[in-house]
């Protein structure tokens, strides 16, 4: 019987959800749902080379260059959160580094920072910007046991089958009380409930578990880590993933100007025009957005926790 890779709580069939992968036109995915944590998985297998294929294939986004003083930004932000778990100088692994944007950041803040990334395209960028980034996955990597001071693990273990594999090798390689950051999207947050089957973090099939915080919280617990407190008001993901979410409602694509922007949707004249006028709902999304923050129901959430075993 298939239990919560989260919690080890059972399943149940739950939704069928589009997928937001324009190349997979009308196909749907089953979700199942966690009678304990409220966690969901995606059934059936993931596409091959998923992540280096559509939108996150090799190449610069759309208005890439207009958009990093604010990715900048993003960043300056998570290394707040991480300096509330160690200080700079300390020896920080950025698992699922991607393009290595957040390892140059680390270590410009004097972080000794390195990062682990299975994706071609991500390692090639991160060579390209001067990030130390090997080619990894949490299986392959090989990093000293108790060798790190913290850990950041940001929108990955959604994509993973087993999180719980990865978290584990994460202990292994964090020292005792060191600093595990964890950020994914929030399956109990507004935004998931407004946006529905078409929530923006719902991106099925590459996402494989959706969390709440009761299923992160459980699995950080179940492999030796103590939650120091979770984060809804994240300016990074949640803005926008509120209103990508109640766009999708419109749109015949799910996500379509996300996929615009990655070079992974054609300039449908309907979707965009759509988009074009759905520009003002970006102030009411942000309002809604804080309220569900303040509400603790963020669209992501960034769990800080410490290694306790």
């Amino acid at each position: 019987m298939q239990t919560c890779p989260a919690c080890g709580g059972p399943l149940i069939d739950w939704r069928s959800v589009p997928s937001s992968e324009p190349a997979l036109g009308a196909r749907r995915f089953e979700l199942r749902r966690c009678l304990s944590c409220g966690s969901a998985i995606t059934l059936g297998d993931p596409l091959p080379e998923s992540h280096d294929t559509g939108a996150y294939r090799a190449g610069q986004p759309r208005l890439y260059r207009i958009a990093r003083p604010v990715l900048g930004a993003f960043d300056r932000h998570r290394l707040r959160l991480v300096s509330e778990l160690a200080a700079p100088r300390a020896r920080l692994l950025d698992a699922g580094a991607g393009r290595g944007r957040f390892v140059v950041s680390a270590r410009a803040a004097g972080y000794d920072a390195f990062g682990i990334e299975p994706s071609s395209r991500g390692v090639e960028a991160a060579a390209a910007i001067g990030a130390p980034v090997q080619r990894a996955s949490f299986q392959t990597a090989e990093i000293a046991e108790r060798s790190v001071d913290v850990a950041t693990v940001w929108h990955v273990l959604e994509h993973l089958d087993d999180p719980g594999a990865a978290v584990a090798r994460l202990h292994a390689w964090v020292r005792p009380d060191g600093g595990l950051l964890v950020g994914v999207p929030n399956l109990a947050s507004l935004q998931a409930r407004l946006g529905g089957e078409r929530w923006y973090h719902l991106d099925v099939p590459r996402h494989r578990v959706h969390f709440t915080p009761a299923g992160i919280h459980a699995l950080l617990r179940g492999h030796g880590f103590e939650v120091v407190r979770t984060d809804h008001l994240l300016v990074e993901h949640n803005p926008f993933g509120m209103w990508q979410s109640l766009v999708n409602r419109l749109t015949t694509n799910p996500s379509y100007l996300y996929n615009l922007l990655k070079r992974n949707a054609p300039m449908r004249s309907r979707d965009l025009a759509i988009t074009g006028v759905a520009v003002a709902l970006a102030p009411v999304a942000a309002a809604l957005e804080l309220a569900a923050a303040l509400a603790g129901r963020g669209g992501t959430i960034a769990v800080l926790s410490r290694r306790t075993t």
